[in-house]
């Protein structure tokens, strides 16, 4: 069996859950490669087996035959960095390679600290796999200004040496040719979606209902994902909250994680659901008829996936991925970033029309069974290792 050595910025914690590396991971072994991953992590609160490296501030989980994770205690900047620090991460990632012998070497994301042990691997003579969703500081940008400077200067530096260094770069959705060509790496780039695994998820019904204030069904708007500013969770709530006025069945949540005494839950509460972080995401959308995603930057979101794949109608800001999944008013509904008053606006349409929320969902899991079911995705990832092998 060959071996698959993951770089990745984390795996699973509540407040850094790296779904993209997560499903990749779950992917290749079912294509039949065993996976060794690498990242950093809270390590007091990690799991451990028996042969946990104490006193060194990294712990190994062996979680199958075909599955092991190494985790290395780093430094955690939250929101809006959100962005950890690992010193000596580099060098364990050395001397694992020379101790396993993977046949590949993948490096998950772009710009995390973890990403520039690509670097020193190139230095050395490893062929490394580079796969990136965004290219941040370039098109993908975090809120707030000085986060915007710090992002661009990282970007063009480190960032643009990491891509030159990368044996080929992998994204999980188109990226401009032209900066692809400025980048100098637009001849081994190429696109390969995470994809998603369609059977995990049912197709919804929608009701055919109007959702007036004699509306007896109850009409779910979802946003699922972390309450970071980036995601653009203050414009969800600021232009649906007033909405519920016009439709009284209307009922607002938000799923996923978020630190104590988040201001927004603190302010909206009493007229939104905030679940937390769950583990159950299947049902929640099977009980989801309109899913939204208002972040200002993004990749290509697993969440966007899954509610697409539940055949939820789906409303999306214009950014990065989201466009790429979403065909504007065929499998959804596309709105500027930050522009309250179109999201609102397309919520309001959708809540009016049920045959167009059908429609949509329908057209939405049609969307993914055609392009990201890990059926297709799979076999691009099994004829990209036969070639990089």
């Amino acid at each position: 069996m060959k071996t698959i050595l993951l770089i990745s910025p984390y795996w699973k914690e509540e407040h850094r859950w790296m779904v993209s590396s997560v499903k990749l991971a779950e992917l290749w072994q079912r294509i039949g490669f065993k996976v060794i991953v690498i990242c950093m992590s809270t390590v007091e609160n990690g799991p451990a087996d028996a042969k946990a490296m104490a006193g060194k501030k990294r712990k190994v989980e062996k979680v199958s035959q075909t599955l092991e994770i190494h985790r290395m205690q780093d430094v955690f900047l939250p929101d809006p960095w959100n962005y950890g620090i690992a010193f000596g991460f580099t060098g364990y990632v050395r001397k694992l390679i020379k101790k396993e012998k993977p046949d590949h070497i993948v490096c998950n994301k772009l710009l995390f600290w973890t990403s520039f042990s690509v670097i020193a691997l190139r230095l050395t003579g490893y062929k490394v796999l580079v796969l990136t969703d965004a290219f941040v500081g370039m098109n993908w940008w975090p809120r707030g200004w000085l986060p915007k400077v710090c992002a661009a200067i990282y970007a063009w530096t480190g960032g643009w040496l990491i891509l030159l260094c990368a044996s080929r770069v992998v994204t999980f959705h188109p990226q401009p040719t032209c900066l692809l060509r400025r980048l100098l790496i637009h001849k081994k780039t190429e696109v390969i979606p995470t994809g998603i695994d369609v059977t995990s998820y049912e197709l919804r019904v929608t009701s055919d209902e109007q959702p007036n204030k004699n509306h007896k069904s109850q009409i779910t708007v979802s946003y699922v994902g972390r309450l970071e500013s980036i995601k653009g969770v203050d414009d969800f709530l600021a232009a649906l909250v007033p909405l519920k006025a016009e439709y009284t069945m209307l009922k607002l949540q938000v799923v996923g994680w978020y630190k104590d005494n988040h201001p927004l839950v603190e302010e909206y509460q009493r007229e939104v659901k905030f679940t937390g972080l769950c583990h159950d995401i299947p049902e929640v959308l099977a009980a989801t008829d309109i899913f939204v995603m208002p972040s200002h930057s993004e990749g290509l979101s697993n969440a966007v996936m899954e509610a697409m794949s539940s055949g939820c109608a789906c409303i999306v800001s214009a950014v990065g991925g989201n466009t790429y999944l979403v065909q504007n008013g065929v499998s959804g509904l596309c709105f500027p970033a930050g522009d309250r008053g179109a999201l609102r606006a397309h919520v309001a349409r959708l809540l009016d029309d049920p045959a167009k929320r059908r429609m949509m969902g329908e057209a939405a899991r049609k969307r993914i069974e055609e392009v990201f079911d890990w059926k297709i995705v799979g076999k691009k990832y099994q004829d990209l290792f036969s070639i990089t092998g």
